[in-house]
């Protein structure tokens, strides 16, 4: 029986990077050859970056990115790289997979399903390819396909290729969202079963603006098993030996190149399934990873952050210790006279925890400038969110200032729930260069505190913050709840008209207010305008806001007033 051994190179790319880019995978070959590796595997647009989006767009970048894989190709000897690349074939533009060896390009494969859904875009770029791959070695012959090919239900040519092959080789670009790896490995390990091979599955990790790619890329055998598995959220070289059945010759259309599997002198470390990780965990290594990569693939080494007292900037600021280090974050207290003690003494002692540094700067006096400016203009009406929203924003230019001043990149603390429904300050608490927890409902935000807390073993984020009941503070003994319904109860109406996409009527059967839902989802329709003026933030659910939902902002269509009178 032939023995294939493989090596699945998860790496980190940067969008654009190609000089980057390529340098990584020529380290990666050379650590593939070193270990007796017949092949050596990459994901999907690796030498790009992705989603590369409008580079795409410019001639110039696709011709360097062909250019980066004859340099690959040409560091090929006595292995097989399967390295995802954009081809440019009769001046249309292709997702491409190249097949090389033996200082050649041998074979290209074009990505046949372009997914055009939720955050893909992929038909505004690429043509799609027509033909299946099966490659036939001296002693093997493999299939290869890209990402969405291998979802596709019944594909004649997807079926052609299982049959032909001994196994099959998927290279991905699958970003991460709650329960996408069960999906994933769901499809994966019941086409690898009903057509009896092996799958080798690899996938990207890193962040790129609101994505996070998850990695966990694996080998499915032939009955579906999930028989070994790479890190999640971390750059890792899968080795695994390919034990191969034989299978009958077909007829199918074939590469042939001239390569026969090498002795192995190099013994592998018996290695199998990474760390499983619980739900919450995934989410907060997805975060961590997002903010680490979107700071440091744009160039800043600091960050700063708004420290209130609640639960949202002190969340927000224990993922940036974690991303960074402590020595990375700084830490600004901005109190009005509305601001508790409890909660400034909260933000001093969490801030202490970390160990970050911690400044205040009381805005009591830049707010009486402003109300004494504004005074002549607003006599004889009363205080109101004008008023609330002048301290919001106050707070916007003193953090922005620092920004400027020290090029520190501005995190912003502000969660979905609240965003959802307009429960925030343009130009205010809305100000940032990344979102951090935009795309995480308020519970879900309360869940990922106490697991960083657990996961410490002591109290870093003190436990007043996740009892006392949220306020902005902004006016005498304010509550979110004065204004918002209970957070749990806005979280499920959230979930079901953003997440799950339900009409009004199907989500008053499950609420059983319909007052409340009306109000709610009035709230939302109507702040598609503050959520299109927000900064990028890290995509954690299935249905986040600008990736996945676009909304127009000038929209008569007002589900809550066409459905709830």
């Amino acid at each position: 029986m032939d023995r294939v051994r493989v090596a699945i190179s998860q790496i980190n790319p940067t969008v654009g990077d190609l000089k980057g880019n390529t340098d990584k995978i020529l380290f990666c070959l050379k650590q593939a050859v070193k270990k007796d590796c017949d092949l050596v595997v990459f994901p999907e647009l690796v030498i790009t970056g992705y989603p590369p989006e409008d580079l795409l767009l410019k001639p110039h970048f696709i011709r360097e990115n062909l250019r980066c894989l004859n340099v690959i190709a040409s560091a090929t000897k006595d292995i097989i790289a399967i390295v995802g690349f954009s081809d440019l074939h009769r001046n249309s533009v292709y997702n491409a997979s190249a097949v090389l060896e033996n200082k050649k390009v041998r074979a290209v494969y074009h990505k046949i399903k372009l997914p055009n859904y939720g955050v893909f875009d992929e038909k505004r770029y690429f043509e799609p390819g027509k033909d299946s791959a099966i490659i036939k070695a001296r002693d093997f012959r493999f299939g290869i396909n890209i990402c969405e090919d291998i979802w596709a239900s019944e594909d004649v040519l997807l079926k052609k290729t299982l049959q032909a092959a001994q196994f099959l080789i998927n290279i991905s670009a699958s970003p991460y969202h709650v329960d996408k790896i069960k999906e994933r490995q769901d499809i994966l390990s019941k086409k690898a079963k009903k057509f009896k091979i092996p799958i080798v599955y690899c996938n990207l990790i890193g962040g790129q603006d609101e994505l996070v790619f998850d990695g966990r890329s694996g080998v499915f055998n032939e009955n579906g098993k999930l028989i070994a598995m790479a890190k999640p959220f971390e750059e890792d070289m899968l080795i695994v030996d390919l034990l191969l059945k034989p299978k009958k010759i077909s007829r199918a259309k074939s590469i042939a190149i001239d390569y026969k599997i090498k002795n192995k002198k190099c013994a592998l470390t018996k290695r199998g399934l990474a760390k499983r990780m619980s739900q919450i965990e995934e989410i907060y290594s997805a975060l961590a990873l997002g903010v680490h990569d979107y700071v440091k693939k744009n160039n800043f080494s600091k960050v700063m952050l708004g420290l209130s007292g609640g639960i949202d900037s002190a969340l927000v600021a224990c993922i940036a210790v974690d991303a960074l280090g402590k020595a990375n974050v700084l830490a600004l207290s901005m109190p009005s006279r509305y601001s508790s003690v409890e909660t400034q003494l909260d933000a001093e002692r969490l801030s202490r925890n970390l160990g970050i540094r911690f400044v205040k700067i009381p805005i009591g006096g830049i707010f009486d400038a402003y109300t004494s400016t504004l005074g002549s203009h607003f006599a004889g009406m009363q205080s109101d969110v004008t008023e609330e929203n002048l301290q919001a924003r106050i707070r916007g230019n003193i953090l922005m200032a620092f920004s400027n001043k020290f090029g520190y990149l501005l995190l912003n603390t502000g969660n979905k729930s609240e965003t959802s429904v307009g429960y925030c300050t343009l130009y205010g608490d809305m100000a940032g260069g990344f979102s951090v927890i935009k795309d995480v409902p308020k519970n879900l935000v309360y869940a990922l505190a106490r697991f960083r807390n657990k996961k410490s073993e002591k109290e870093i984020i003190p436990e007043a913050i996740l009892k006392r009941p949220p306020s902005a503070e902004l006016r005498p003994n304010q509550k979110d709840q004065d204004t918002l319904p209970p957070y749990d109860i806005l979280d499920e109406i959230i979930n079901l008209y953003i997440e799950r996409d339900m009409s009004f009527a199907d989500i008053v059967k499950k609420v059983k207010d319909r007052g409340l839902v009306k109000k709610v989802l009035k709230m939302i329709d109507v702040n598609e305008y503050k959520r299109r003026q927000s900064p990028p933030g890290i995509k954690i659910m299935p249905r986040s806001f600008g990736r996945d939902r676009r909304m127009p902002i000038t929209n008569k269509y007002n589900e809550a007033a066409t459905y709830g009178t």
